[in-house]
């Protein structure tokens, strides 16, 4: 490849209040052009750069976007992007610190919030000119990750059927990751009596889940028990009340037509589960199984609940569940007596077992303070009773967290693997286009509870912008399917206008640092053409 100069330029779009509002619109976005070519966005199109909100001193949140951007090499060898500040409105909104953002990145990749600066100080172009190398790291990371090939044993020695089911398909992606799949391949085509060299076909699997696979159905959570599969959800075609669980041998069983759901826990009044029965989640906690839930009595104001479930009982029966008990304090107070709590996940990391939860105030008048996410260590013998006092994780600080008014940090999922937690977050509005995916990412050996542990990323992991037709995708779960492939359950609106929320499935892949990535589509995955394998086959 010839060291040529590629062209990185930032930019904001125009505000569409249908349709990209201040909040995303106001964000710097990414684009490059190589020589004789036509400039082509990054990252789809969408923002990648949001600065922070501010917090008044009513303890609200003051969104904050960003116009005439810059981009500039700095002196000691990195790159700064600057924008001018605006509020939602498009009105200068200067800072006591100065009246422009600053971030700095050596890679285009990661990025440093320097905070507000005297935009005065620096220079004011919207093109930087780059090394080829580095730009196109760039480019690669910021662009959708596809299949390229597929990767197979030139040969392999077998003496029976059995032999084949430990031959997998590697697959080779854009950004250089790699994914094993497991084979379906035609066994009945060799010929175990005829030593010498044959040849097979297969076809790679490939678990391709159309949207929306159920509409109406809010939270997804998707887990297998007891040799089936099980949905929960907060079902919105009965006006959340109540908690539903579907069973199946299969995932799509789950979803079939007429599937039966199982009534877990009623409408009921005497023990103050009246409304918002509200993102049921099942866990595992210290060997027993719990499902994490928030409800309301009479009086509006859901509140983070658990439930357990009875030894030897059956998930699908009401009475085999114990009386659900709210969520405490260390010294066993209310979670909260000045707001409402929900959204409650579990993580347990090499460090310890903790609880994470969305907390908010005031709701729906001026001084509502937006959602936000807390964190709290837990006693897995005992996990309705925080050990420690909560920690304030995450406020809905970016524009794309808290736009047209939204202001939503919810929804938190944790995937562990390999010593780190990867904490996937919702903002924007849960039942609108603009819901999106943020992520967290921390050290699982080190103290969760530690806001210094955590690393928050700047833009969402999934938006509407991420697979065609999906709209608003968010509120999160993760598994692991039957061939130990991580998979994201979320849900979503079929259009951009659409209220109705509905569940979707795709598979969770991981980019070439390890990262998780959520926007790839069933077919960047591995499109129908490429799932047809062949490979030769030497019978002894």
């Amino acid at each position: 490849m010839s060291n040529q100069v590629i062209l990185i330029s930032v930019y904001t779009r125009p505000v569409d209040i249908d349709a990209y509002p201040a909040g995303l619109a106001n964000a710097v976005h990414l684009a490059y052009q190589r020589l004789g070519e036509e400039r082509q966005p990054l990252n789809r199109n969408y923002g990648v750069l949001f600065p922070k909100g501010y917090v008044s001193d009513e303890d609200t949140i003051v969104p904050l976007g960003v116009v005439r951007p810059s981009i500039f090499a700095m002196k000691d060898g990195s790159i700064g992007i600057l924008g001018h500040l605006v509020y939602e409105s498009g009105e200068a909104a200067p800072r006591p610190e100065g009246d422009c953002f600053l971030w700095k990145t050596k890679d285009l990749i990661r990025f440093e919030e320097i905070g507000p600066v005297n935009g005065n100080d620096y220079p004011a172009s919207d093109t930087l000119a780059m090394d080829e190398a580095i730009a196109e790291t760039t480019i690669v990371y910021w662009s959708p990750i596809r299949q390229k090939k597929v990767i197979l044993p030139e040969e392999i020695a077998v003496k029976c059927p059995s032999d084949l089911e430990h031959v997998f398909a590697e697959v080779v992606y854009s950004d250089g990751s790699r994914a094993i799949k497991t084979v379906r391949w035609d066994v009945g085509a060799l010929d175990f009596s005829a030593p010498g060299v044959q040849e097979i076909g297969g076809i790679i699997r490939r678990q391709a889940f159309h949207f929306p696979l159920a509409k109406g159905y809010g939270d997804p959570v998707i887990f297998p028990w007891e040799g089936k599969w099980h949905f929960l959800g907060t079902n919105d075609n009965l006006d959340d009340i109540g908690l539903y669980i579907r069973e199946s041998d299969t995932v799509a069983g789950l979803f079939a037509p007429g599937v039966e759901e199982h009534l877990i826990l009623p409408f009921d009044p005497a023990r103050g589960f009246e409304q918002t029965f509200w993102a049921p989640e099942w866990h595992l906690i210290g060997g027993e199984a719990y499902i994490l839930f928030a409800v309301s009595g009479h009086t509006w104001g859901p509140q983070c609940h658990m439930m357990r479930l009875k030894k030897g009982g059956s998930v699908i029966r009401a009475e085999d569940w114990e009386n659900p008990v709210p969520v405490e304090r260390m010294d066993g107070s209310p979670l909260t007596t000045d707001g409402i709590t929900l959204d409650m996940t579990f993580i347990r990391a090499e460090s310890g077992a903790y609880v994470t939860w969305s907390y908010r105030r005031h709701i729906g008048t001026p001084k509502d303070t937006g959602s936000m996410l807390y964190i709290a260590a837990i006693d897995e013998k005992e996990p309705w009773r925080l050990t420690s006092e909560p920690v304030l994780l995450t406020r809905p600080l970016y524009g794309w967290e808290n736009v047209a008014g939204t202001i939503n940090n919810e929804g938190p999922h944790a995937l562990v693997m390999d010593g780190k937690v990867y904490l996937a977050y919702s903002g924007g509005s849960a039942n609108a286009y603009t819901y999106a995916l943020g992520l967290m990412t921390a050290n699982g050996a080190d103290d969760l509870t530690r806001l210094s542990s955590w690393e928050k990323s700047i833009s969402p992991i999934l938006s509407f912008y991420s697979v065609k037709g999906e709209y608003g995708p968010g509120h999160h779960s993760f598994y692991r399917n039957e061939w130990g492939e991580w998979m994201l359950a979320y849900h979503g609106e079929t259009g951009l206008h659409e209220h109705l929320r509905c569940d979707g499935i795709r598979r969770v892949h991981f980019r070439a640092d390890g990262t998780p990535y959520l926007q790839m589509s069933a077919e960047e995955d591995l499109p129908e053409a490429a799932r047809s394998v062949r490979l030769r086959v030497r019978v002894r």
